[in-house]
């Protein structure tokens, strides 16, 4: 794979919340919420601009976004819309290229190095797209322009909301040793404790780091995290596939034994993220699944198989505790640890007899009856 390529990453800005500000006008500059009751157990799907002022972010408890903001509008999720709006906005893509990899209802890669309307400079095309999804659509997209889908993906969100950024071969460099450590892919709140501790703060420090260093602290992770320091990411763009599991595994910096309190919270970090991945793509799944790979590179799984469908990070966290409080201590070390769920439906699909609303609000009080 070469770095000639010409790869775009599209994001829609506030996606659920900027769908009910266009459909509901009185909404217009104002904190909304999208997401669950805060009288309840729930929790922020996401929320507008003008409600991330008051540090409101996805996955927050409703509750907490409250207190933040009495003021805020808390509106009820409609997936079956967003759905629709989606497709529309996947149909704007594929007049471009049929080489289109949706990662969730509002963000895509697209690779444009040849493309349907012969147009020499991928930026046009993002222009047009962006053009064409606001006259279409009525929202707004910030686009990312570079050579590889790392560096696609973090320009876009570079200037949000309604962004366009490239990152080229000349400024690439000079882009990633500024860029904070967390905003790098694949690190989440666990791996930026380590790099800090480490003094790695941004993109620099961590790119004077020897590729020995790195893969001692971080095992096969590291590889990536030296490749990506350097703006390197020859992962092609992938069209679109029925998603059948929703997965996250992380390859731990120092092997651990089954009873230590850092297993506890690297799960909990992996399950955030697949809670994340699932309410991005709108599923839920009645699986459940803890991997765990050994020192000597064995590995065992475990699974549960729900009545309900679940997607909270809440609820897949308390399946993977029970889940590894029966693993028995076999004097091996934990090297990987991995968490997936599966058996998906949309969350359109699992309400058809309920509201969407109803339906977060029953999977959100299961723990509490």
């Amino acid at each position: 794979m070469d770095d000639n390529r010409k790869i775009i990453h599209i994001d829609m800005d506030a996606f659920y919340a900027s769908v009910e500000q266009r459909d509901n006008p009185s909404l217009n500059g104002k904190p909304v919420i999208v997401g669950g009751n805060p009288d309840g157990r729930g929790v922020v799907a996401t929320c507008s601009y003008e409600a991330r002022k008051y540090g409101i972010h996805s996955a927050m408890p409703s509750k907490t976004a409250y207190k933040r903001c009495p003021y805020a509008i808390f509106v009820r999720p409609r997936f079956d819309i967003y759905h629709k709006v989606s497709n529309q906005i996947r149909e704007v893509f594929y007049r471009y290229t049929d080489l289109v990899e949706p990662l969730s209802l509002d963000e895509a890669y697209l690779d444009v190095t040849i493309n349907k309307m012969n147009i020499k400079y991928a930026t046009d095309i993002a222009k047009r797209i962006k053009e064409e999804i606001y006259e279409e659509v009525g929202l707004t997209a910030s686009a990312g322009v570079s050579y590889n889908k790392f560096l696609a993906k973090l320009a876009s969100d570079y200037q949000k909301p309604s962004g366009l950024t490239v990152i080229t071969k000349k400024n690439k460099q000079q882009f990633l040793d500024s860029l904070p450590i967390n905003k790098f892919f694949g690190v989440g709140k666990v791996t930026e404790r380590q790099l800090r501790n480490l003094g790695i703060n941004n993109g620099y420090d961590l790119r004077m780091l020897e590729l020995q260093q790195l893969e001692k602290i971080f095992k096969n992770r590291g590889y990536t995290f030296y490749q990506f320091a350097r703006g390197i990411d020859y992962r092609p763009v992938q069209p679109h596939r029925e998603r059948k599991s929703v997965g996250s595994e992380s390859t731990l910096s120092i092997n651990l034994n089954i009873e230590d309190e850092e297993v506890v919270d690297i799960l909990d970090e992996i399950c955030q993220d697949v809670a994340n991945r699932l309410r991005h793509s709108a599923k839920a799944g009645k699986t459940v699944t803890l991997k765990i790979k050994y020192d000597d590179f064995t590995q065992i799984t475990r699974s549960v198989s729900l009545e309900h469908e679940i997607s909270l990070h809440e609820d897949i966290r308390t399946n993977i505790y029970n889940l590894l409080k029966n693993i028995k201590s076999n004097n091996k070390q934990i090297r990987l640890l991995g968490v997936t769920v599966s058996n998906l439906n949309d969350i359109k699909e699992v309400c058809t007899n309920i509201t969407i609303f109803e339906y977060i609000e029953n999977i959100e009080n299961k723990t509490s009856n």
